[in-house]
């Protein structure tokens, strides 16, 4: 009876030593866009700490980024993401309408159109603006030289093309114009690299281009690092007003167990602690107390939505992105 006894206590043992293992190694998976890197590291320690503190439980976050559409595909063919936070919300949408691997009404299900943070997209130019680089229709000039991500692989690149669209059309010009517009544009984007990150390196370390557009946090990580010395930001008079959703991979975390993390990671990212966080990382806050403390960090931009100049984000993408879309018409002539 003893040996039973010393037989259970150990097997006991084991089993709670094997589901404390198991417990420790839950771990979400991020799938993200391309310029977040710096800014979930940041997310991610602090949502460890306030979990563990708030449940006593462990969890841990891995990251995985790159151009935002091509990062929606890998979701959509296998890649197990327990969140996909994106930077347009067509990427979420394909998972829920090609992949079935979220429900259709994903944004409702967090505030703000499952929206934590919003951002917009501005210049970057070489130190003392020698191009004197100042609005939209300066990247159109005879000699510049415009570094922006591929529409077509990454959202940066695809924000970039809506609003400079939209500036001409606010301009009064007929699709026609803006599609002209678009066309001198991209005659003058030497590359086109497939996401935001890789736009920055072109410009700030392969020193190619006069003007790099991209995300406003961006240009602030920038500004506020090592090579700040040897480039300025410039705001256009207008741009696209940029909503980065978030969204569980239902799919994902039903199979995995996750789905209590990873509900709880994606609330955390509207909590005061996380709206800092997002605020240092040039990105601006829902949270209004938080967005009011950093007020004098953020330019007073005119912005307009996709809905509000395109009519949604779908037919934005239909009559742009498609095949065949003006995207397409645009860079036969760009040679």
């Amino acid at each position: 009876m003893a040996a039973f006894r010393k037989l259970a206590l150990a097997a006991g043992a084991a089993w709670c030593m094997a589901a404390g293992i198991a417990h420790a190694e839950t771990t979400l998976l991020n799938v993200s866009y391309d310029v977040t890197r710096e800014l979930y590291k940041d997310i991610d320690a602090a949502f460890v700490a306030d979990y563990q503190k708030r449940t006593g439980e462990t969890v841990s976050v891995r990251q995985s980024h790159g151009a935002s559409s091509a990062q929606a595909l890998s979701v959509m063919q296998g890649l197990q993401a327990d969140v996909v936070t994106m930077n347009q919300p067509n990427d979420i949408d394909l998972l829920a309408e090609r992949g079935q691997l979220v429900p259709a009404n994903w944004r409702t299900r967090l505030p703000n159109g499952s929206s934590p943070y919003t951002t917009t997209m501005v210049f970057l130019v070489r130190k003392g603006n020698p191009k004197n680089i100042k609005d939209w229709s300066d990247l159109a000039r005879p000699g510049v030289q415009a570094i922006i991500a591929n529409p077509k692989t990454s959202g940066n690149g695809r924000y970039t093309y809506l609003a400079a669209w939209g500036y001409k059309k606010r301009q009064g010009a007929t699709d026609a114009q803006a599609q002209d517009f678009e066309k001198a544009v991209f005659r003058n984007v030497p590359v086109l690299d497939t996401g935001g990150r890789g736009a920055t390196t072109t410009f700030t370390q392969r020193g190619i281009g006069d003007v790099l557009v991209t995300f406003e946090n961006e240009v602030g990580l920038i500004e506020s690092g090592a090579g700040a010395k040897d480039f300025d930001a410039v705001y256009p008079s207008a741009s696209l007003l940029a909503e980065p959703p978030v969204s569980i991979v239902d799919k994902v975390v039903d199979k995995r167990g996750t789905r209590k993390e990873a509900q709880a990671y994606l609330d955390f990212l509207y909590t005061p602690q996380a709206q800092e966080i997002i605020a240092q990382h040039h990105l601006r806050p829902r949270n209004a107390e938080v967005l009011a403390k950093h007020a004098s960090e953020f330019k007073p931009l005119k912005t307009f939505t996709v809905d509000e100049m395109f009519g949604s984000w779908q037919k934005a993408q239909q009559t742009h992105f498609a095949d065949g879309g003006t995207f397409d018409q645009v860079v036969v002539d760009r040679k």
